[in-house]
């Protein structure tokens, strides 16, 4: 019995927890509050995956500090902020989109329900968000910005916003115009941000969850957990953000059935521990990397020596 029902539990979190947020959100929509909405759902998100890592963790060994918190901190809110008041920007674009009843440009299919507008939306801003993710492991003089993300040791909720303001501003550049030129809504960015929003935190969970079908059409913790490989056969694979469409178009899909993603994780390149280091690195990347590689011959001499 006990083994039944954890198995039903484990199957319905994931779109559980999802469709909990998502409804918090249309309620927000509803009244005209959905920045505040979105903030307190976010930070209630967040607090119930915190309990919820420790209740019934994925990987034990993950609960551990790293002590990165305070990078992880500082990248989210440098992150976090610049975004929501770009995504507050763009709503009030889409709102003064259309002049005297007629759309300005674009196809956007505005008599759609809404539902259906929201799934066009990530459909069309996962294109570029999957090409932006892709460039940056692809192109060598991109990926000293995302290494910082793919430099923590460990996944969970916390680490969600570790990015470098490079890497972000990257992304949007690439997602955020094929919206405006389809002539997209205010609405319809907010709602896709918050979908970003809530699916990256669940992405990067520490939580034991089972997702079935849902691997191959979602972005899940599973399917993330083998993108953090230090095996680039399954690390450079799962550059979906929100969906597995353009994965599954372009071949860069991966799920093994047969094992578990690696608890090992990370990058084989240096990264600093603080948070100013991590700032500054990939602009000398180069420079870094060779410096300590020679620290590490050095400390290896004098260990020999020893």
């Amino acid at each position: 019995m006990n083994r039944e029902r954890t198995s039903i539990i484990d199957h319905l979190l994931w779109p559980g927890l999802l469709a909990v947020t998502c409804t918090g959100m249309a309620w927000g929509m509803a009244n005209g509050r959905e920045q505040l909405a979105f903030n307190v759902i976010y930070l209630c998100f967040a607090v119930a995956l915190f309990f919820l890592e420790r209740v019934r963790p994925h990987e034990a060994q993950w609960l551990a500090s790293d002590g990165q918190e305070v990078p992880d901190l500082a990248h989210t809110l440098l992150t976090k902020i610049p975004v929501q008041v770009a995504v507050v920007s763009l709503t009030n674009f889409g709102v003064v989109q259309t002049f005297g009843g007629r759309a300005v440009g674009g196809f956007w299919p505005a008599g759609w329900p809404m539902f259906l507008q929201v799934a066009l939306g990530l459909v069309i801003m996962e294109f570029g968000l999957y090409w932006a993710h892709r460039v940056a492991h692809e192109w060598m003089w991109l990926w000293p910005f995302h290494a910082v993300h793919h430099s923590s040791r460990k996944l969970w909720f916390f680490n969600t916003g570790r990015f470098h303001f490079i890497d972000t501003i990257k992304s949007m550049v690439f997602s955020t115009p094929l919206m405006v030129m389809a002539g997209a809504p205010g609405p319809v960015f907010t709602w896709v941000s918050a979908i970003t929003a809530f699916i990256g935190i669940l992405t990067h969970c520490n939580v034991r969850m089972e997702f079935g079908w849902l691997n191959r059409i979602f972005n899940t913790p599973r399917l993330h957990r083998w993108h953090h490989s230090m095996d680039l056969r399954e690390g450079n694979k799962n550059y979906g953000e929100n969906l597995m469409l353009w994965d599954q178009i372009f071949g860069t899909y991966y799920d093994d059935a047969t094992r578990r993603p690696p608890r090992e994780i990370g990058i084989k390149d240096a990264m600093p521990r603080g948070f100013l280091g991590q700032l500054w690195a990939p602009f000398a990347w180069k420079s870094y990397q060779l410096r300590e590689k020679a620290r590490d011959a050095a400390g290896a001499s004098g260990g020999s020596r020893m």
